[in-house]
């Protein structure tokens, strides 16, 4: 086995979760990014285990079509941030579901509606109680009230850079 040169500058968990710098750890950036990782994860998981083959950004398409109401395909990419591209594979995949359909825009025969299902609805709730027990686990080392004021706190940060 050939000698890593480099082993001992680059400590082996560094991507587990293990101890970071001392100048790291109250810097706002490196923690939101390290609670960013650990809410991918538990996002990642419970989708593959309770989703039904459906990911975050499936779902994202049907709340937007569930609350805004039928969109063209570029519209539901741009109010959602997911790329066109992606947006059209998902949406090819909620479709075959029979979650969304899609139908031509009759003012702009090149564009497609897509309208969210009876189907899609009562999917978007079940997949709302996966997302309301990965909200309680990311969450539970704080109290109702830290709840409530990091959600304020982050929306903050959020909606700053619009």
């Amino acid at each position: 086995m050939p000698h890593n040169c480099y082993a001992w500058r680059v400590p082996t968990n560094h991507h587990d979760g293990g101890p970071a710098p001392t100048r790291l750890e109250g810097r706002a950036t490196w923690l939101v990014s390290r609670a960013y990782t650990r809410s991918s994860g538990l996002l990642n998981a419970g989708f593959e285990s309770h989703g039904g083959g459906l990911r975050g950004y499936h779902y994202r398409l049907l709340a937007a079509l569930e609350e805004w109401g039928p969109a063209s395909q570029a519209d539901l990419g741009r109010m959602t941030r997911i790329d066109r591209s992606d947006v059209t594979a998902a949406l090819t995949e909620l479709e075959s579901r029979h979650l969304v359909e899609r139908s031509a825009d009759p003012a702009h025969k090149r564009r497609n509606i897509v309208t969210i299902t009876a189907e899609g609805v009562e999917r978007l709730l079940e997949l709302d109680k996966v997302i309301d027990g990965i909200q309680d686990e990311f969450l539970a080392p704080l109290t109702a009230a830290q709840r409530r004021q990091f959600i304020t706190l982050v929306s903050r940060l959020v909606n700053a850079q619009r």
